[in-house]
């Protein structure tokens, strides 16, 4: 991020419009629950979107919700010919187009943090699992080095604060609400002689009087979720912090029923968003092992077989949510799994126990529900530009300068979005 010129000179407003314009109009599309439905629910209006759904083989499908330029460029030729049909223009090109390209923020794979041996990197990175380390180094090359204090948000065990205090010689204070988390990072700060002080505290009873917000610091959060960060934004701008660097996570993690905008422009928006909803973002899948592909399939098809089976014997046509289930009970068999969830629903399966024909009908759905998605999944890019030009718009409204972009690679995490923000001077 080009940190000698203002954050400021960038009309997001202008590009929420354009997302919020294109999601209103495509709200058939993308807000379906998949998993309640026995038909395209859009096939009436879309009619070449669906033939085109319906010649994928099944083994394509992965690849291309995995991929979303595959994904665009395999959907949109139908798409645009319904459109065409219906007299109706939308803005396709948002499908592909990042925030990150409006201000040419640099995506980097491998991070390099100044003031840091190789020997110091391993100490510091030996107890941070996955590509966590990747992340926190990233997200740190980003940050403007503005000679401030530091609170760190939902810090866990504070791995970022430790490096900010390392590398910056910053003061940072690392606000988590789990003690044995702030007991550990504490010691390991100890042990370094690092300027990092745990505060205990649930981040939603914060008051006046708790208020770890100052005008003079800089607040960074890294994957903070849904309501976290929300309330970062809010607790930030009404102490009027000087600089604040966010990267946004699990949206559909809030308190209320439906998501509550922040933006005045947002707030006057038809859409309105579930739980549900907030989870589109997150849906991608990840080709990884081809005995975890399977086993994910194989639940969902039993999960729509058992669907099917309750519908007929309860005689009421609804969907009936069931618990998480361990993954030693795929490897019994679909007739254990039905009488498990008919116990657990109190579903009285009668006479309708021929399984095999249920476990065929629940495959025939999962074709249908895998088809249902990859269309919502076109959307998610778009969804998720959203919800962080809102927080970003928010943040232009309170008088901050903003920067929208992204810290990492992909690879290093789908969840690569960052917000910085600095107070303008009036």
């Amino acid at each position: 991020m080009n940190q000698d010129k203002s954050y400021n000179t960038f009309n997001y407003s202008k590009r929420f419009e354009q997302l919020n314009q294109l999601l209103e109009q495509s709200v058939a599309l993308w807000q379906v629950r998949a998993f309640e439905v026995i038909a395209l629910p859009w096939a009436q209006d879309f009619p070449q979107l669906a033939a085109a759904v319906w010649m994928l083989a099944d083994d394509e499908l992965d690849e291309l919700d995995a991929e979303q330029s595959l994904l665009v460029e395999a959907l949109t030729p139908a798409l645009s010919e319904d459109l065409k049909a219906l007299g109706q223009d939308w803005d396709l090109s948002l499908f592909t187009e990042s925030i990150a390209a409006t201000d040419k923020i640099l995506v980097v794979d491998e991070a390099q943090v100044n003031g840091l041996s190789i020997d110091d990197e391993a100490h510091f990175s030996a107890h941070i699992k996955g590509r966590k380390w990747q992340q926190i180094t990233a997200f740190m090359q980003y940050l403007p080095d503005l000679d401030l204090p530091v609170l760190e948000w939902c810090a866990g065990k504070g791995h970022l604060g430790r490096l900010i205090a390392k590398a910056r010689g910053a003061e940072v204070v690392s606000l988590e609400w789990q003690a044995p988390l702030c007991e550990a990072g504490q010691v390991f700060a100890d042990k370094w002689h690092l300027s990092q002080t745990f505060v205990c505290a649930d981040a939603f009873a914060i008051d006046a009087d708790t208020n770890p917000f100052t005008r003079q610091q800089q607040v960074v959060a890294l994957h903070a979720c849904g309501d976290l960060h929300v309330r970062l934004l809010t607790l930030a701008a009404e102490a009027g912090t000087q600089a604040l660097a966010i990267s946004p996570c699990c949206y559909h993690l809030i308190q209320a029923s439906h998501y509550q905008p922040l933006f005045n422009l947002a707030q006057q928006s038809s859409l309105k968003l579930s739980r549900h909803d907030l989870q589109l973002p997150l849906q991608q899948s990840v080709i990884a092992n081809p005995k975890q592909q399977a086993l994910r399939h194989q639940e969902i098809a039993w999960r729509l077989g058992f669907d099917a089976l309750q519908r007929q014997c309860r005689q009421i046509d609804e969907y009936l949510p069931l618990p998480s289930l361990k993954q030693s009970q795929l490897s019994g068999s679909f007739t254990d799994f039905c009488l498990w969830a008919a116990q657990m629903k109190a579903v009285n399966l009668a006479k309708n126990r021929d399984f095999e024909a249920w476990l065929e009908i629940g495959r025939q759905r999962q074709q249908l529900t895998r088809r249902i998605d990859l269309v919502a999944h076109l959307f998610r890019s778009v969804l998720e530009q959203w919800l962080i030009l809102d927080r970003a718009c928010f943040l232009q409204e309170q008088g901050y300068g903003v920067c929208v972009g992204e810290f990492c690679a992909n690879s290093v995490t789908p969840r690569n979005a960052l917000i910085l923000a600095q107070k303008m001077a009036i």
